[in-house]
């Protein structure tokens, strides 16, 4: 049984608007990836792509920055309180929505 059951018209171009229930499901807005998975009983699973796996070279990066980071070592001239500020969120989920501590200069 669905949670969600939604109907979609596919235009000329084989386009589709997924719905609003289904985007704030999944949680994705504009410009974000999904992707899709079709099974052999002829079920289409939709899925969100998460943006930081989506390029493997920049995810090896970050995990080579955070080994580094976690190691003591710095990158240039990374400065301590930085270096322990990252260190402390490191692996916490943030969304942009959340607010911004300190001063931020743009």
């Amino acid at each position: 049984m669905s949670i969600i059951h939604e109907v979609a018209t596919m235009t000329a171009k084989g386009q589709i608007t997924l719905p609003k229930a289904i985007r704030q499901a999944l949680g994705v807005d504009v410009g974000a990836k999904v992707a899709f998975e079709l099974h052999e009983d002829g079920q289409v699973v939709v899925s969100r792509v998460d943006a930081e796996h989506e390029d493997p070279a920049i995810g090896a990066f970050l995990d080579l920055l955070a080994a580094d980071i976690r190691a003591g070592r710095h990158v240039g001239a990374m400065p301590d309180d930085l270096a322990r500020d990252m260190l402390e969120h490191a692996g916490r989920e943030a969304g942009p929505d959340e607010d911004i501590e300190g001063e931020v200069a743009l």
